[in-house]
């Protein structure tokens, strides 16, 4: 029998999903105007809650919307998951512009769409076996700052991964420099020091990548693609989860489990 799916929580209100509406009229739907956070749920609390509200904040405000109202967002996340009795599994917060009219132009005065969903389980901790992607990172671009509802072009490289047996591609901005990969941060092992892009080259600043950067486990520095290969070991990593890259355009990399374990004591403790 399927499950019945989870509960959300749209606007203010915990809702059956088979009753949640979202306006067709909303500028999240017809052109990707938002802001999103997905967050990893731990013993029935959110990891790094506050560093996720502090990136939405800053997403909202780079596309000129409103400020969330952290309070009720706090509240509704604490309603949502009582109701689900979810205790290990990750929650997705989306917040759109809300409805306009036709065309491009915001509405005034602008009354933001949110919706809170979750997933119970966690997604596997599976090796991971990148390519490169032809697709590249726009690292000038202020969409590569912020975790926008636009996300054709790691869509793209995902689907371009698959279609070559691979787990994940990895992004290069137009320069040839590695921002990221089409959903996780990129950490390599290189001469001993565990290195991460800088945002700068386009990589996103994910909320895990800032825990494990601010602890001094990882150094921010620019890594060129063509010395990924001579790397002693590759991880991606997002809110979700830290993973070890065991191949990278069908060459096996060297594996380190001692620097995954520490990776990830590190990222929730």
């Amino acid at each position: 029998m399927t499950p019945s799916p989870l509960p959300v929580w749209l606007d203010g209100r915990v809702l059956a999903a088979s009753q949640a509406r979202i306006d067709p009229a909303d500028r999240g739907f017809l052109l990707g105007d938002g802001v999103f956070e997905t967050m990893r749920v731990a013993g029935g609390r959110v990891c790094h809650f506050a560093r996720h509200m502090d990136r939405l904040a800053r997403g909202a405000a780079v596309l000129h919307m409103p400020p969330p109202d952290m309070a009720v967002l706090s509240a509704g996340v604490d309603a949502l998951l009582g109701a689900c009795a979810l205790v290990s599994g990750s929650l997705r917060l989306t917040l759109t512009r809300g409805t306009g009219p036709r065309g491009l132009l915001p509405p005034a005065p602008v009354v933001p769409t949110c919706l809170i969903t979750v997933t119970a389980g966690m997604p596997p901790s599976t090796p991971v076996r990148l390519i490169t992607s032809t697709h590249r990172r726009d690292a000038a671009g202020v969409l590569s700052r912020i975790k926008s509802l636009n996300y054709l072009p790691s869509i793209l490289a995902r689907m371009e991964a698959a279609a070559q047996g691979a787990d994940d591609a990895l992004l290069l901005n137009h320069a040839g420099h590695v921002a990221e990969t089409s959903a996780s941060t990129l950490v390599a092992c290189m001469g001993g020091q565990l290195v991460t892009p800088p945002v700068s080259d386009g990589a996103l600043p994910g909320t895990v990548r800032g825990v494990l950067v601010d602890a001094g486990m990882v150094r921010v520095g620019r890594i060129e693609a063509t010395g990924l290969h001579e790397a002693q070991a590759l991880f991606v990593l997002n809110s979700l989860g830290v993973r070890e890259v065991v191949a990278l355009d069908g060459h096996a990399l060297g594996r380190r489990p001692d620097l995954l374990a520490a990776l990830r004591a590190c990222a929730w403790r």
